[in-house]
């Protein structure tokens, strides 16, 4: 695939994903308001705990929907890379955001566990219900998306910790309507949180790793040092090797090498972008290539791309 195929058919990717957080937006939102509805009429935490998650979970997918979008401006002189970090930071927000809700969830279980009030089970589950299948349509829309997009996964996440949000509330329900034990209402609000904390977990650790442009999980920087020196024989030795993400779909890399001839500086540039392109799946390299003894680059004019 060429370069210009290969980024049309991330445009193209990137539309598509931009309209299925759209949906999934909408429809969080419009839920969300159904919930606060039915758990302040029926008195259940669980309910209005998963409403301040859905609340939540629309403004990070609104927020979500604007990264996407904005991702696809040009660069420009202020922002010679582009926009597309700002699905990253995106991400990290939507996450911090997520503990914040935990904390809340916690401490509003906590004050029924010591005073239980009486909830409304019936109340309680059709709200519940008719959730589990608006998040279910929004878990779908989500899916389908790009599996490398961290803006989009951390969305997905949301719609899944919805997802098992209204699952809980359902069990508490069934429960409430058939025992009667009210604790089970605030009890089950811990779980979704504790759930919910997971997946945040996982969010603020792989966003805050590229925004501190850290080397992508998946690239071995000693596996490169070994490949180009194997595969290209005028390299002798390379060093100075940084390797980060702008999103989790684009890895950068800089280097130098040295080599023993500089007699054809076109050739041996394209055999070591090449090897970078089919082994390691890095499509924007900078490289310096220096003579041996000299590993200053003051004799030999940056070569990249």
């Amino acid at each position: 695939m060429t370069s210009s195929n290969h980024a049309h058919t991330h445009t193209h990717s990137h539309v598509h994903d931009e309209r299925r957080l759209f949906w999934a937006m909408l429809l969080t939102g419009g839920f969300m308001v159904v919930e606060v509805v039915g758990g302040m009429y029926s008195g259940s935490l669980a309910l209005l705990a998963d409403a301040g998650h859905m609340l939540t979970d629309t403004a990070s997918l609104a927020l979500a929907w604007y990264a996407s979008h904005a991702a696809r401006r040009p660069a420009d002189n202020l922002r010679t890379y582009g926009y597309q970090r700002l699905q990253v930071l995106a991400a990290f927000i939507n996450s911090i955001a997520f503990i914040a809700i935990v904390v809340w969830i916690a401490y509003e279980a906590l004050l029924r566990l010591l005073a239980p009030n009486f909830v409304a089970g019936q109340v309680m589950l059709g709200v519940a219900f008719i959730g589990l299948l608006v998040n279910l349509i929004a878990l779908f829309l989500l899916h389908g998306g790009e599996k490398t997009n961290l803006n989009l996964r951390g969305a997905l996440l949301h719609v899944l910790g919805d997802l098992l949000g209204s699952a809980a509330v359902i069990v508490a329900a069934v429960i409430i309507l058939y025992t009667g034990w009210m604790p089970i209402d605030p009890l089950l609000s811990i779980l979704v949180a504790l759930l919910i904390l997971r997946s945040a977990w996982t969010i603020v650790r792989h966003s805050t790793h590229i925004l501190l442009e850290g080397t992508p999980e998946e690239i071995d920087v000693e596996k490169i040092q070994e490949s180009l020196i194997e595969n290209v024989p005028e390299v002798k030795e390379v060093h100075h090797v940084h390797v980060w993400s702008l999103t989790t779909e684009y890895p950068l890399l800089t280097l130098h090498v040295t080599v023993d001839r500089l007699d054809d500086y076109s050739l041996m540039l394209n055999n070591i972008k090449t090897i970078l392109v089919r082994e390691f799946n890095i499509r924007h390299s900078t490289v310096q290539i220096e003579p041996a003894g000299d590993h200053s680059g003051s004799s030999c004019p940056d070569i990249g791309s």
